[in-house]
């Protein structure tokens, strides 16, 4: 970007923000004019931070629409109050600007895990290295299945969403590492290739996919959008662009936590499918279905109403101008 021609181009509505900022009393048509320049300032600082990182022109914006911002929120709004914008502009922004990192994490997870599974339905000493056939007949007969129904449903749903949440915090919180999110990719793939290499070698793979897919859709794409943030998180101090290390890291770890509520709350959706759906007498059918509901329903708040917040303004970000920025667009 060159900043001196984008300053040129963009300056005359920033002073126009900041004189009606100022402005004693707004009319309607000033009031609805300020909220548009406010928009379209969020916009120019977010691609003057993003491009050239910390300026002076984008610290002189930056005040602008701090002050615009009191025009219309005043003192600190009240926490619930912030929820709702939470979840319309905050979470869907910060998902969709990982949108291609999940794709990549679910490919390179079907390949691995899909190599996996082929090299031991296709190698008999492999197979018989992973137990006695007494032992694999056990395990794709009954332990496989039994899984699902040795607990009570409540239970047993409330294990899965603890120790899946807790994965996927890792994935985020130690993406910096970039060795963790890697480790926790492979480990998954393999065990996901294993289960179906040993039910498919015993002729029982359809079985394995009427137990996995009504809750694994919406699991393990939720495992993949955790690995993603982790991810974004290491790129962004591995190659910060025009931001210091530090800066990168801020911007983009304050963001991408919001993804691990997003992913909080996704698994305890595909908990309670585990431990209600899955194991339960509806048709297998009825049991895919539900699980490809949910799968959908998430992809559409991640994509459509992702792209939407973005389109508005909303960069994901959580600091102190994107939330000013967010407390105008949501009106």
């Amino acid at each position: 970007m060159d900043l001196d021609a984008y300053t040129a181009a963009r300056s005359a509505d920033w002073d126009r923000l900041a004189q009606l900022a100022k402005k004693g009393r707004l009319d309607g048509h000033d009031a609805d004019e300020l909220i548009d320049l406010y928009q379209s300032g969020a916009a120019d600082l977010s691609a003057i931070q993003t491009s050239a990182g910390s300026t002076a022109v984008g610290d002189r914006l930056s005040l602008t629409l701090s002050t615009a911002r009191l025009r219309f929120t005043g003192a600190s709004a009240n926490l619930f109050s912030q929820i709702p914008r939470f979840f319309a502009l905050e979470l869907p922004a910060a998902l969709y600007r990982i949108r291609w990192i999940v794709l990549a994490v679910a490919a390179v997870t079907i390949v691995i895990g899909t190599l996996y599974a082929l090299w031991i339905t296709g190698n008999p000493d492999v197979l018989r290295n992973l137990g006695s056939d007494a032992n694999l007949r056990q395990y794709v007969d009954h332990t496989f299945i039994d899984y699902y129904s040795n607990n009570p449903a409540s239970s047993f749903a409330g294990q899965v969403w603890t120790n899946n949440a807790w994965i996927a915090a890792q994935c985020i919180a130690f993406g910096i590492t970039g060795l963790w999110v890697p480790y926790v990719i492979v480990q998954n793939a393999v065990g996901v290739g294993t289960a179906a290499g040993v039910m498919f070698a015993y002729g029982r793979g359809d079985v394995m996919f009427s137990y996995i897919l009504p809750h694994g859709l919406l699991e393990l794409t939720s495992v993949f959008v955790a690995a993603a943030a982790g991810l974004r998180i290491f790129w962004a101090w591995i190659a910060p662009g025009a931001r210091t290390r530090a800066q990168a890291l801020a911007e983009d770890g304050r963001a991408l936590f919001t993804v691990a509520v997003g992913c909080a709350i996704s698994l305890f959706v595909s908990g309670l499918i585990e431990g209600f759906v899955t194991p339960s007498s509806l048709p297998v059918w009825a049991k895919i279905a539900i699980g490809a509901l949910a799968l959908a329903a998430f992809l559409f708040y991640m994509i459509v109403v992702g792209r939407r917040a973005v389109r508005l303004g909303e960069t994901g970000d959580l600091g102190e101008f994107d939330a000013g920025a967010r407390r105008i667009v949501a009106g």
